[in-house]
């Protein structure tokens, strides 16, 4: 039997953003290429031509469909399940890297020198354009969570918890793992050196249709985590806090399109207490509080000097 050669594999999964996706792959170019690497990209039922794109500039990519659509998360589920690679890549398909040039001799050095290291999250500058400088002076740091689309897993570490909870569709997934790494004492760490563009404008973003299902999904993920995870006589206390200050930063601005993404949170928590019940895996109090004192990771990097 021939060993595979694949090292590392780079996970995207997509839906109708065929310009994005083109941009990224462009990118990705000199690394789908390397003999070690394997490219799996899932399209989840898009219809703007993206998976003949694919099949026909890119014939090295190992190319996944589905006829309706299944969801991000589930689509990242059958991507780590499918990979071979000993190190896999998740980025989001309007994502590239920027420096190092070569960043998989970064991560696998990372790793074999941190053996308790799951997971590392990227360097990521938000914006349509590059950031003027790459510099920075932040150092690695271990940390609580990371970004779900600007990461890397050790694949064996990935093995030993659950899946991604489908049941989130979007949002969570990432903090669902991260405590599940925290209860079998592994380590998610922040590698500053690969830095890369996340190719967003935020405040377009926020203007985008999809806001209320967005602001919905995102507030509900934070109530499931907290039900599955939590020890549980801190629950109905923190659980107030959050609502409070959910009405406080939008509902009592006037973010009209948020309260409604708030009221429809509420019921998706109801109606999914029986999948919390069952999926719980609480940490004690002594586990939360030392969780709690880990660095969060940074989400929007900026230049040092803009700040």
């Amino acid at each position: 039997m021939i060993e595979s050669k694949i090292k590392f594999s780079i996970l995207i999964t997509t839906k109708n953003r065929l310009v994005d996706l083109k941009v990224t792959l462009e990118n990705l170019s000199l690394l789908i290429n390397n003999e070690e690497v394997e490219c799996l990209v899932y399209d989840d039922a898009s219809t703007d031509g993206t998976f003949d794109f694919i099949k026909r500039n890119y014939p090295k990519i190992i190319l996944l469909r589905n006829n309706k659509t299944l969801g991000l998360i589930h689509n990242r589920n059958i991507l780590l399940e499918k990979c071979n690679g000993e190190y896999a890549i998740s980025i989001d398909d309007d994502l590239h890297f920027l420096t190092p040039e070569n960043p998989l001799e970064v991560i696998e050095t990372f790793f074999k020198k941190n053996k308790q290291a799951g997971v590392l999250s990227f360097r990521v500058y938000w914006d349509k354009k590059e950031p003027d400088t790459y510099q920075t002076y932040q150092k690695p740091v271990r940390i609580k969570n990371f970004l779900g689309g600007a990461n890397v897993w050790r694949m064996s570490v990935w093995r030993q918890i659950p899946n991604y909870p489908e049941w989130f569709i979007f949002y969570g997934e990432e903090d669902f793992a991260s405590y599940q790494l925290f209860k079998i004492k592994k380590e998610i760490w922040y590698c500053p050196e690969i830095l890369t563009l996340h190719r967003v404008d935020l405040l377009e973003r926020k203007q985008q249709k999809d806001y209320i299902i967005r602001t919905r999904r995102s507030i509900r993920s934070g109530w499931f985590l907290m039900g599955l995870f939590y020890p549980i006589r801190l629950i109905p206390k923190r659980f107030l806090y959050t609502l409070y200050i959910q009405l406080k930063n939008k509902v009592f601005k006037r973010d009209f399109r948020a309260a409604l993404g708030i009221l429809l949170a509420l019921f998706d928590v109801l109606i999914h207490i029986p999948k919390i019940i069952k999926n719980k895996n609480r940490l004690t109090i002594k586990e939360f509080k030392a969780y709690n004192e880990l660095n969060s990771t940074e989400i929007y990097w900026y230049p040092e000097n803009d700040k």
